[in-house]
């Protein structure tokens, strides 16, 4: 049991020093449908966990781009399966920079009261986002600025006018985290 705890710290250390080797190259993606090959998951439909734990928090058709003109740069990105998604980056007031994918809704716990200082999105007070299973940082909750420092969980994610940006480096795609095990001959029939 020991060992399977060192080979999945291990494979963690090595997604978090590596973020892009959780990235599919293009070329093999497009490779894969000239052949014919059809994914038995949809790009849109990709599950999005949580790097440290695996706690399940999105899907692809979760993501919902949310512009910011104080974003130092903004790109697009493959990060899920062959679906472009917005990366922005980030810096916060202690020079942290952060590349964040946004979403219209994620299962992660928001850290209220809401504050309206440095916040990346003009108009919106932010909270911190965890995630509900290790409590890691994942990112940041959004409400627009006009709202109480405090709300319902509900009022935030039945409203239109909330988001999270959350880190895309604390984030993986299940279908690439099931790609890295690999099953023993032994247990093979």
């Amino acid at each position: 049991m020991q060992e399977i705890f060192i080979i999945v710290q291990y494979i963690s250390l090595l997604l978090l020093v590596y973020p892009a080797a959780n990235q599919p190259g293009e070329a093999c993606a497009a490779a894969g449908e000239e052949e014919g090959g059809t994914s038995s998951q949809s790009p849109a439909a990709a599950l999005i966990l949580c790097r440290a734990c695996g706690h399940e928090l999105a899907v692809g058709t979760d993501i919902h781009i949310v512009q910011s003109r104080l974003a130092l740069s903004s790109r697009n990105d493959t990060s899920i399966g062959s679906r472009r998604v917005n990366v922005q980056l980030f810096e916060n007031p202690h020079g942290h920079q952060f590349e964040v994918i946004t979403f219209r809704k994620a299962a992660v716990t928001l850290q209220w009261p809401a504050d309206k200082h440095f916040s990346w999105f003009p108009g919106f007070s932010w909270m911190m986002a965890t995630c509900p299973r290790c409590r890691i940082h994942l990112g940041w909750g959004f409400q627009p600025s006009d709202w109480p420092d405090t709300v319902t969980k509900n009022r935030f994610e039945e409203s239109e006018h909330t988001f999270l940006a959350l880190i895309t480096h604390r984030l993986l795609r299940e279908d690439f985290a099931s790609s890295l095990l690999m099953i023993p001959k032994s247990f093979n029939s």
